[in-house]
């Protein structure tokens, strides 16, 4: 089956457009502008993704260039940071460039429309300039000083350089009009007094651009195409077009062609703020323990979490190019690293609430090693020995004294399987004085044959390694944190969004370096910590491995709606034909997340719930989908196949529909 060919997003409408019209390819040139003010953030790898994929795409140079305006606020850890997080997703950039390299250009050029009377120095204070700005619906009032002699303004301005007037004494405007409608067209602000050092040209300058007049000049200074920005920029767009065609006239013998500015909608996500200066208050304030902190959207911080480049470029790619602003579900982007890491890490066993378990009818000083699969998904990765004796550690909650049918871990009397290993009985518990159970003693069968339903992970007392485990989850209990007008953002942090237990871990991990990634076998993905040492192992969650935050969203809303009976009351067969009704009319980003919840529904389908959706009709060809879908999961499970099934299957692959298809495929692999 040939690759389906992806449309072209707008973006990339206008490019081909413009290559139509005339312009060569090799005039191609975009750019990546961060402000080195804070590190960047998953909503930044929207923008780099844009911007470098159109390199990739193009074959087009694509400049790093840092907007390094405002000395206050930027750092050269910043830059590095920033540079640092590029590469890491791996992504390089043709020229290194900061807007201070144009500072004496954009000088001189600014001199120039003073001469051409398009620029003045105004001597208000900020509260009578806002104050004579007027308001949307309000036209502006000009400034006093708006008709200054040319002499007096070159004079001015060129002691303002000097320093030898107090920050905030005077600014330079552009002369444009105090009644139009656009507000940032108002005379807007081109250089202010700032008498702060530089992490560049030290205290070489005084007087520093605004931000509007240097990024387009900087942009045609470098001859990039396309200027691409958020949505948040499209009223600037004006103001851009008016100073590009100013300075066109200054250097336009040396840099003939004009940029183009196109705003996309940024990337926002759920759970999450991306605000700068708020991010830098969770740092300032302690909530978190710096940039880096697992629990921040920062890249720097899910790289720390364990998270992937792969995983973070695919989720960009499958969020798309937008006109319009949303919120994108934080649990696509978790979709996306559990499926990278599904492929890619190995299988470990780690206990994190550990309690004793004694098997009593095995020898006391017999030691097996036994073999374990490292990743069922890899053919490649091989097996590793575990060590398996009489005493071990199981998780606390895979034990209950007494429980029903529907419980498939172990009870006193009840049979269970150890992974990789024998299957156990449960015979009796030993309690401290408070009542809690201190250890289970339990006997094995050497008749590994046996079908049991529960599977455990385990560690072996005498061999295991301590190790401390962060368990992160949100740092925010509230969808759109910052979205709340009278409530600040701070009322909603996650008051535990940080858990340090000390777990036991099998010996293969004790050597385990900073940035392996493992799976802890039923526990979730889990990597090593930058503060982790050979004396002292520390792992971070990435991502547990289902979306446990989904089943919470119900039993929250309850109290809000107190409407229509939740999903999860409903039989889980019934929620996948639901889901499957719609999947065909989904967007691609919205089918994988409703894929992962028929996934994760289908953990609690048997085959005689599934086994009547063979027969559904070939025109109802999503909730075939959700049925292939489901059987996938069941089969993974042990289930064995039919004949029903294999006619079902069969049956898929020979359709028109390519999605279906596609899911037959890999049941089949």
């Amino acid at each position: 089956m040939s690759e389906e060919k992806k449309p072209l997003n707008f973006i990339e409408q206008i490019i081909e457009e413009d290559l139509a019209n005339g312009m060569s390819e090799n005039n191609l040139r975009f750019r990546f502008p961060p402000e080195p003010n804070g590190y960047l953030h998953i909503g930044h790898t929207k923008a780099i993704g844009i911007s470098f994929g159109l390199g990739e795409k193009y074959n087009a140079p694509v400049n790093l260039r840092f907007d390094d305006t405002n000395p206050t606020k930027e750092e050269q850890e910043y830059v590095d940071a920033i540079k640092n997080d590029i590469i890491w997703l791996g992504y390089s950039w043709d020229k290194e460039l900061y807007s201070s390299d144009y500072f004496q250009t954009l000088y001189d050029w600014a001199i120039n429309m003073i001469k051409e009377g398009k620029a003045y120095v105004d001597s208000q204070s900020s509260e009578a300039m806002a104050e004579q700005k007027g308001t949307p619906t309000q036209t502006g009032v000009d400034s006093p000083f708006r008709n200054r002699s040319l002499e007096e303004n070159l004079d001015l301005f060129n002691r303002m350089k000097l320093g030898e007037f107090n920050e905030g004494q005077h600014i330079l405007r552009a002369k444009i009009d105090m009644q139009h409608p656009n507000m940032l067209m108002r005379d807007p602000i081109m250089y202010r007094i700032l008498k702060k050092h530089h992490h560049r040209t030290g205290n070489d300058w005084c007087i520093y651009p605004m931000y509007d007049w240097t990024h387009g000049e900087s942009d045609y200074i470098e001859q990039i195409s396309h200027s691409l920005c958020s949505l948040e920029f499209k009223p600037h767009r004006e103001l851009y077009d008016w100073f590009k065609e100013q300075v066109y006239n200054y250097g336009k013998n040396r840099y003939p062609a004009l940029p183009k500015q196109r705003e996309f909608a940024r990337l926002n996500l759920s759970y999450t703020i991306m605000s700068k200066r708020k991010l830098l208050q969770l740092v300032e304030e302690g909530i978190v323990k710096g940039w880096d902190d697992p629990r921040m959207p920062t890249i720097s911080g899910l790289r720390r979490r364990g998270y992937t480049p792969a995983a973070i470029r695919k989720f960009i790619e499958t969020v798309g190019v937008a006109k319009r602003d949303n919120i994108i579900d934080v649990s696509l982007l978790e979709f996306f690293i559990r499926e990278d890491l599904n492929k890619t890490a190995p299988r470990v066993m780690a206990v994190l609430d550990p309690v004793k378990l004694v098997i009593t009818n095995y020898p006391e000083n017999k030691v097996e090693w036994l073999e374990a699969e490292n990743n069922q998904e890899d053919d490649s990765a091989g097996f590793r020995k575990v060590p398996f004796s009489r005493e071990l550690y199981i998780e606390k909650e895979d034990f209950k004294e007494v429980a029903n049918s529907k419980y498939f871990r172990l009870s006193l009397g009840k049979e269970v399987r150890l992974k990789n290993a024998y299957i156990i009985k449960g015979e009796r518990v030993v309690k401290d004085t408070k009542g809690n159970i201190v250890e289970i003693h339990c006997t094995y069968s050497e008749d590994t044959s046996k079908k049991v339903k529960g599977t455990l992970h385990w560690v072996s007392i005498n061999h295991a390694v301590k190790a401390e485990v962060r368990e992160y989850d949100r740092l925010f209990l509230d969808e759109t944190p910052d979205s709340h007008q009278d409530t600040d953002f701070m009322t909603f942090i996650n008051p535990d969004s940080l858990k340090i237990v000390e777990a036991f871990i099998e010996p293969s991990l004790a050597d385990a370096k900073p940035g392996e990634r493992f799976q802890f076998q039923r526990l979730g993905y889990f990597n090593v910590d930058d503060d982790s040492t050979s004396n002292h192992l520390v792992f971070n969650k990435t991502v547990g491995l289902r979306d446990t935050w989904a089943k919470q969203k119900p039993a929250e809303s309850v109290n809000k709606t107190q409407a229509k009976p939740q999903q999860n009351e409903r039989k889980a067969i019934d929620v996948i034909q639901q889901l499957g009704k719609k999947y065909t009319n989904l967007p691609e980003a919205k089918q994988i997340k409703s894929k992962s919840e028929i996934q994760e529904l289908a953990e609690n389908v048997s085959y005689d719930d599934l086994k009547p959706l063979f027969n559904t009709a070939t025109k109802k060809v999503g909730t075939r989908i959700a049925v292939m879908i489901t059987l996938g999961v069941l089969l993974k499970k042990g289930l064995k196949r039919t004949e029903e099934v294999n006619d079902f299957i069969n049956k898929a692959l020979k359709d028109t529909n390519e999605i279906l298809v596609e899911e037959a495929k890999v049941v089949t692999e």
